[in-house]
């Protein structure tokens, strides 16, 4: 009889959801702020967090053997890096929010969310098919 890897049947979804979610909570908070004056509209880029993600799950994650070192934390693992957005057209506020490019990037995010949701989604209703001998 074999093991279930579930980190082999989920492979890089559930990574994918968390980061998602965390990215959704960024853009929604651009958007709340879109009339703040000074206020600089912030991201999280996506890739790179979750190929840190997915490193460190494999054990590839930086080690400190001093004191001295850097740790290479501070992204993709638990918070992934926040950074600033480059406006096309700042207003003259300061305020570097672009609602319709906010709006784009946040339905996307929502739309990627819900295909890794559904694709966790079938693979845990294939595993308990498997469990139940189907």
């Amino acid at each position: 009889m074999t093991t279930i890897s579930f980190d082999n049947a989920f492979g890089i979804h559930d990574d994918a959801l968390r980061l998602r979610s965390q990215r959704s909570e960024v853009l929604a908070n651009n958007l709340a702020n879109a009339d703040t004056p000074g206020y600089k509209a912030r991201d999280i880029d996506f890739q790179a967090a979750l190929q840190q993600a997915q490193g460190q799950q494999e054990g590839l994650a930086m080690t400190a053997s001093d004191s001295g070192h850097m740790t290479g934390e501070g992204g993709g693992g638990g918070n992934p890096e926040l950074m600033y957005r480059n406006p096309i057209q700042p207003s003259i506020d300061g305020n570097t929010v672009d609602t319709q490019t906010e709006m784009s990037k946040y339905m996307r995010n929502s739309m990627e969310f819900q295909s890794s949701f559904q694709f966790l989604n079938s693979s845990i209703k294939g595993l308990k098919d498997a469990l139940a001998g189907q």
